[in-house]
């Protein structure tokens, strides 16, 4: 298949979780010998704040980590959809997009049915900010990928989209891996972002408290952090290592011993079932995770066996005290977790299953496009 994806950013994953799960699907669909055109608008607040930040060297780094993988930056006024459109087999428009070019492809659509068009959603705003999300123009859309069950529910409900599949986020299991390393630095790492105080009493609780009443050598990276909050790292006894690159988070976290899920409140109030990319990237980097309290509604993992799920301040305490200590447990899960990913997210799972969406739209597939991970 010839297939044309916008996103916000592919060379930059600064603020920009989505980052992750592009570029893995995007690996997974050249290995399988599809031709896969990637368009990024040329001022997007995630590059423009890396370049900002950190200069161009972490898109040299991207380069090497990635030399399959480039995108199209372009210029939504000077965008011909025409010729980008021509000849294309399917379009996956992320929703972190331009309404006026989610608009604009489904009016190209409406006109041109020589190819597939679905909508990418992978946020919280069809809960939190549900006029953003009503005010897509999706109605020549063939249908909506949904990272949660809850969430392709709510596009049919309210009406927004006709048809609608759960897509969740997976692993990159080609840089998401474990790796071995001569000497551990510390006992616990986090990778996160402050945000918009979306989490903030939990990451109290479930971070900041349980580390320093256990004394342990912690290190947080991530970007958003407001004075205050870097200060709370600090007086917790916890390094504050600034944004790391996606691509080095394996590296990061097979220098310490465990580490921890904080969700957002969006996702523990009104998104059940949605964990995220953080505990796909802990649990396939064979890294023992500890998480504060989701619903695994959609029976992802098994609680308990792939991670363990802490209620309260006290119970995360306990659950990181026995971790550090008990070296076979820790083993035991982070081994059940790294085979539950092997076996059902992956980016190749994904893959699988968006051609088997694309089945279901009736799509003709070449064979050597049906495999199976």
């Amino acid at each position: 298949m010839h297939i044309v994806m916008f996103y916000h950013s592919l060379m930059s994953d600064w603020n920009h979780g989505n980052a992750h799960f592009l570029r893995g699907v995007a690996t997974e669909l050249l290995i399988r010998g599809h031709k896969l055109d990637i368009y990024e608008p040329r001022d997007s607040w995630s590059l423009n704040n890396l370049l900002e930040q950190h200069g161009e060297k972490p898109l040299f780094e991207f380069k090497s980590k990635y030399p399959q993988l480039s995108s199209i930056r372009y210029d939504l006024g000077r965008l011909d959809l025409h010729k980008i459109l021509d000849q294309v087999d399917l379009v996956i428009v992320h929703e972190w997009n331009d309404h006026k070019l989610v608009k604009r492809i489904g009016e190209h659509h409406r006109h041109n049915r020589n190819y597939h068009l679905l909508f990418h959603d992978t946020h919280h705003r069809s809960v939190t900010d549900p006029k953003s999300i009503a005010a897509y123009d999706l109605r020549y859309y063939d249908g909506v990928l949904a990272f949660g069950s809850v969430i392709r529910d709510l596009y049919l409900r309210k009406g927004w989209a006709q048809r609608a599949w759960t897509w969740h986020e997976a692993a990159d299991t080609r840089i998401f891996r474990p790796l071995r390393v001569t000497k551990k630095v510390g006992d616990l790492i986090w990778v996160g972002n402050w945000g918009d105080e979306e989490r903030t009493k939990e990451l109290y609780e479930f971070l900041l408290e349980p580390v320093k009443a256990l004394g342990l050598k912690a290190r947080v990276h991530g970007v958003r952090y407001p004075e205050y909050a870097q200060q709370a790292l600090a007086e917790a006894g916890i390094e504050y290592a600034g944004w790391l690159p996606n691509y080095a988070v394996p590296e990061a976290f097979a220098r310490f011993k465990v580490t921890v899920h904080v969700p957002r409140r969006p996702y523990t109030a009104a998104l059940p079932g949605i964990p995220t990319i953080r505990p796909f990237e802990a649990l396939a980097c064979g890294l023992p995770l500890v998480t504060a309290p989701w619903t695994d509604a959609e029976n992802l993992f098994t609680p308990g066996r792939d991670f363990l799920v802490a209620h309260n301040k006290r119970e995360m305490i306990r659950h990181l005290k026995n971790l550090l200590l008990d070296e076979a447990m820790a083993q035991e899960i982070a081994q059940h977790g790294y085979n539950t990913i092997l076996k059902r997210h992956t980016c190749g799972h994904r893959v699988d299953e968006l051609l088997a969406i694309c089945r279901e739209l009736d799509m003709t597939l070449e064979p050597d496009t049906l495999l199976v991970s």
